[in-house]
């Protein structure tokens, strides 16, 4: 399976913060998840670099209609032998350790419900610019009961993998970078001011990803944890 990409620390890039995120002037497309409808729960596959078996898994837990798949590939313990070592990443580690679960040994899954809260989740991308990319999440009309208390986002960039392409059964969205600001809820505004959260970020492209499967998923979570809102990116070619 030619999974031969190499995972690099995300460099922030301050002039691709003022040229790719929301909607480029000269952009060829627009790569956002405006006009997509809401998804209704995130389901999360965690596989060992050690288990090729898990990949090509014929009984993968698949995602039913309105639910987003995200694919994390975990170090394993044979290091760069392991079979997926080359798109292992410790952003697996970090989700894994958030949600309060120890590493499998082979592979897991854990699907999770968006809960209906108001607002509105906005993320967005740019076009790939010397390994990198330009990406945002935005969280409008955050719920008054926000306040008070520490919210955080999840801004993943993923490599979509249709199924039947690299031994897949079903379809991917594999994990290549990730963001996780967390946004304070304590901060006192202004009456004019409305509890927005947002962040932009250039993020890393490990070489060897395909551009063109490039998107961002999103969610952010409450305090205790709950995702209340959930987006991902569509590119429309203008």
């Amino acid at each position: 399976m030619p999974l031969t990409f190499a995972l690099r620390i995300p460099v922030l890039m301050p002039l691709l913060l003022a040229t790719c995120l929301l909607q480029p002037a000269r952009a060829q497309s627009s790569c956002a998840s405006d006009g997509q409808s809401r998804p209704v729960a995130l389901l999360e596959r965690f596989i060992s670099a050690d288990c090729r078996d898990c990949w090509v898994d014929p009984a993968t837990a698949r995602a039913r209609s309105r639910e987003i798949a995200l694919d994390w590939i975990l170090p394993g313990t044979q290091g760069e032998d392991a079979p997926l070592s080359a798109v292992a990443t410790r952003d697996g580690l970090k989700r894994l350790q958030a949600l309060g679960t120890a590493p499998p040994v082979s592979g897991s899954s854990r699907k999770a419900s968006v809960t209906r809260a108001p607002g509105t989740l906005r993320v967005a991308h740019g076009l790939p610019v010397s390994g990198y990319v330009g990406a945002s999440i935005e969280y409008k009309q955050v719920p008054s009961d926000a306040a008070g208390q520490p919210w955080s986002a999840w801004l993943a960039l993923v490599e979509t993998i249709p199924a039947g392409t690299e031994g897949t059964p079903v379809a991917r969205n594999l994990v290549r970078n990730l963001i996780q600001p967390l946004w304070d809820g304590r901060k006192k505004l202004s009456k004019r001011e409305q509890l927005n959260f947002i962040e932009s970020r250039s993020m890393d492209i490990p070489p060897g990803m395909k551009t063109d499967r490039l998107r961002v998923i999103g969610w952010v979570e409450d305090a205790q944890g709950r995702i209340v809102a959930a987006a991902q990116s569509r590119c429309a070619v203008r």
